[in-house]
């Protein structure tokens, strides 16, 4: 068992693994930029070490300086965390070469997942249906306009190693296409390193609805349901919930359970999910996140599994000690995501409570937010015997949720979760702008 772990991410994030670890009776190692030297984690852990300066390729993103303060620190594994190195294949090569267990998937299965194109292509051959996209990447304008012409328009040109909507864009005719081209390119290679892109037909407004697995890597692989996260800004999630209300039970037993049978395949350890867009009467393969998701806790609420403690006996080898049998959804669990409109100082903080609601943040009074990470300060966490209790529960909490000295968007999530449109529980990606736009 690993007796010190260190924690290779920062935020709300990191606070919910030293929780796990505090639970597993391991000890936990923090890391930090000189921005995050008072940040709750590191208040938390058992020990924090500094990686270097604000800016994240000389802390967060600096493979070299965190595998370091992990072998410094005596810890045997590391945990990525999301974003920043979380689905980085060298990383968790580096981290295994240093003698420490990466709590992750295999090196290999993150690099070869990593490439969308091949794993599309997997997809396809573990029988999961897929959207019709072009055959590998396309290396020029004239391949895109071919085979944006025979499946006609609109398409989307991806990123063949992107998330979290970098290096996408949507092309409705063809003098769009080419500089759509260059745009996402550039993008990518900015973002990942890598501009390889490929194209897919587009989807007016589909559902995202995406499936929670969990593997021990000896081929034993079990669903934790479907989350919905249709209720997106260009790509950007906001509210995620699980079950989806938009999708049948047929559809649902389907949908999860080819999952599963793509990660036996793939004799997959770890957390990890696969995101489809469903049409209304079918559903497609997008991708597969090599990693915990930042909406997991949404699962957790409906299944009563603690994801990270999953991923962190899954890497040591042990069994999962559980069966697809042993699951049951029960419920229904919202989760909005609350971010920061500026950088600013927290004068005062007050987090809702009450029955089956969870707060995952590091914010504290005095608290200074710094303008160097990602904007997504809290995750609020509802649990319902139904949705719409949930979704009354969530407008409680939200209610409750004071935060002053910090602008946020707390008015926001209360008009998104109070709306028609949402508490239909009909609605596909689009949705939100329309919220949005309502007066």
């Amino acid at each position: 068992m690993i007796h010190r772990l260190l924690i290779a991410n920062r935020g709300e994030i990191a606070v919910r693994v030293i929780r796990s670890c505090r639970e597993l009776g391991i000890e936990a190692v923090a890391v930090y930029s000189e921005a995050d030297k008072d940040s709750l984690h590191v208040r938390m852990a058992d020990r924090a070490v500094c990686i270097g300066q604000a800016d994240s390729k000389s802390s967060y993103l600096n493979k070299r300086n965190l595998i370091a303060a992990a072998v410094a620190s005596g810890c045997d594994a590391v945990h990525p965390g999301v974003g920043f190195l979380s689905e980085n294949a060298d990383f968790a090569a580096d981290v295994e070469k240093a003698g420490l267990i990466f709590i992750g998937p295999r090196p290999e299965t993150i690099a070869f997942l990593g490439d969308k194109v091949a794993a599309k292509r997997t997809a396809q051959e573990a029988g999961l249906p897929v959207i019709p996209g072009s055959e590998g990447a396309v290396e020029d304008a004239e391949a895109a306009l071919s085979f944006a012409r025979k499946v006609g328009f609109p398409v989307i040109v991806k990123a063949a190693s992107g998330g979290g909507g970098k290096g996408m864009r949507i092309v409705r005719d063809e003098s769009q296409l080419a500089s759509a081209m260059k745009i996402a390119g550039h993008e990518a290679e900015t973002a990942f390193s890598d501009g390889t892109l490929y194209l897919e037909k587009y989807l007016e407004n589909p559902r995202h609805v995406e499936v929670q697995l969990l593997g021990d890597g000896k081929g034993n692989v079990v669903h934790l349901g479907e989350r919905d996260c249709s209720m997106q800004l260009r790509h950007q999630k906001l509210v995620e919930e699980s079950p989806s209300p938009g999708i049948s039970p047929a559809i649902r037993e389907d949908m999860c359970s080819n999952s599963v049978r793509l990660f036996e395949k793939l004799s997959y350890r770890g957390a990890g999910t696969i995101e489809f867009l469903f049409d209304g009467e079918n559903y497609y393969f997008m991708e597969v996140n090599a990693r915990v998701q930042v909406e997991h806790p949404v699962s957790e609420m409906v299944s009563g599994v603690d994801i990270i403690k999953a991923q962190i006996r899954g890497a040591v080898g042990e069994e999962l000690g559980f069966n697809q049998r042993d699951i049951t959804i029960k419920g229904s669990s919202i989760e909005c995501r609350i971010n920061a409109l500026a950088p600013g100082t927290v004068s005062y903080y007050l987090p809702p409570g009450g029955v089956s609601v969870r707060v995952d943040s590091f914010l504290y009074p005095g608290y200074k937010v710094p303008p160097y990470y990602d904007a997504m300060v809290a995750k609020l966490i509802v649990h319902g015997s139904t949705r719409r209790e949930a979704i009354n529960r969530m407008l409680r909490a939200l209610d409750e949720f004071v935060i002053d000295g910090l602008s946020v968007n707390l008015a926001t999530q209360k008009r998104i979760v109070s709306s028609p449109i949402f508490q239909s529980g009909r609605f596909g990606t689009s949705a939100l702008e329309t919220i949005l736009k309502e007066v």
